[in-house]
């Protein structure tokens, strides 16, 4: 009679099997927070601003942290973009406003924009406050924003005062946002 070795299957050693389930959970993981970080939606009123650099369309090299002390008016804008045109003079003319007083901080970023366009935006509106491109999205992820225009304005101790998720309607309207922060 012809007897058939029979052979069982090789199994995975236990540690092979416990390392490749930390390395799913570790992946898991990763997503999830991913996931939570990209749906917890803008910075909210209140927050501590993370600290954010930019580099002007000039070459000058801008740091939030230029600015403790002072009320910061950050907006993102972009050439192709609509509603961003309806605010541009207002917020130039607040610039006016506030520029002498050494208390506020106007800058603007071109999101998704190019240098071009961004420039001649610019000019068309005679914008003079600081402006640069946000390269790569960093300072917008930052903030996540959802689209242009945005303006976050933050007090002078770093938190998040105001948000405007669209075109501010008058330079008045800026106006009433800053002053009572001023005030503090």
């Amino acid at each position: 009679m012809n007897e058939t070795a029979v052979t069982e299957p090789r199994r995975l050693p236990v540690w092979a099997i416990v390392l490749s389930l930390l390395i799913l959970l570790a992946f898991l993981a990763l997503i999830g927070w991913g996931l939570k970080r990209s749906m917890s939606g803008p910075i909210t009123v209140g927050q501590k601003v993370p600290e954010f650099q930019m580099t002007t369309f000039d070459g000058e090299s801008l740091r939030s942290t230029d600015f403790v002390g002072k009320v910061i008016v950050l907006n993102f804008w972009a050439s192709w973009c609509k509603p961003c045109e309806q605010e541009a003079r207002e917020l130039e003319e607040a610039y006016q406003y506030y520029k002498d007083t050494g208390k506020v901080v106007f800058l603007g970023l071109a999101y998704v924009d190019t240098e071009y366009n961004s420039k001649e935006y610019l000019k068309k509106f005679g914008i003079t406050y600081p402006n640069g491109p946000d390269l790569r999205t960093t300072v917008s992820q930052m903030f996540r924003i959802r689209g242009v225009p945005e303006t976050y304005i933050i007090d002078q101790s770093g938190k998040l005062a105001y948000v405007k998720i669209g075109p501010f309607g008058s330079t008045q309207e800026i106006i009433q946002v800053i002053d009572p922060l001023l005030s503090r």
